[in-house]
């Protein structure tokens, strides 16, 4: 009984391992046998590749970013902060920033619109974000570039920390300053 509970558990686990790609087929087949008035189930696993899939994911990265995240780690509130993301070319063809999206309008992206990034070549997007809501933040930057409008996300982190709105308090050793 223990080897057929281990040999189910095995299929599935082959089946879970390879569900999770895009470019297998998997198919399953479930069987049934009596064995001394027990019965037992066992699920095989048939694996496929189809291909064309495989080409179809097997797409290459076009362009490298400087980081794909950046911690502004705790800001005050009301102080707006910017970073720089240099993107580079590591394709044979030229290419442009189509366009660079925040998710919000706290979060401006920066870019020169007209520039074409030939191979090996770099650009630099500037992000800015306002800081106005305190408390912790990650704001997803989607880059669309190429005619075929590949894209790249990159984010922006931080805290927020609210700043004071109560007056220092009196500093009594001044008075005793002459």
């Amino acid at each position: 009984m223990r080897k057929v509970i281990l040999t189910a558990f095995m299929m599935t686990a082959v089946a879970v391992s390879f569900a999770q790609t895009t470019d297998k087929k998997v198919t399953t087949k479930s069987t049934t046998s009596t064995k001394a008035g027990q019965t037992m189930s066992a699920t095989t696993a048939a694996v496929s590749t189809d291909a064309s899939m495989d080409q179809n994911i097997a797409i290459k990265e076009n362009i490298s970013v400087s980081e794909l995240e950046h911690d502004f780690a705790k800001i005050p509130q009301g102080t707006p902060v910017t970073t720089e993301f240099v993107i580079k070319n590591t394709s044979k063809a030229a290419y442009k920033l189509t366009n660079v999206q925040a998710s919000c309008g706290c979060t401006t992206p920066v870019w020169d619109r007209e520039q074409t990034i030939e191979p090996g070549k770099t650009a630099v997007i500037t992000v800015g974000y306002n800081a106005a809501a305190p408390g912790p933040f990650t704001k997803p930057v989607t880059i669309t570039y190429g005619d075929d409008n590949q894209t790249k996300v990159i984010y922006i982190k931080g805290e927020v920390w609210a700043a004071s709105t109560d007056s220092a308090p009196v500093n009594e050793a001044v008075k005793q300053i002459q």
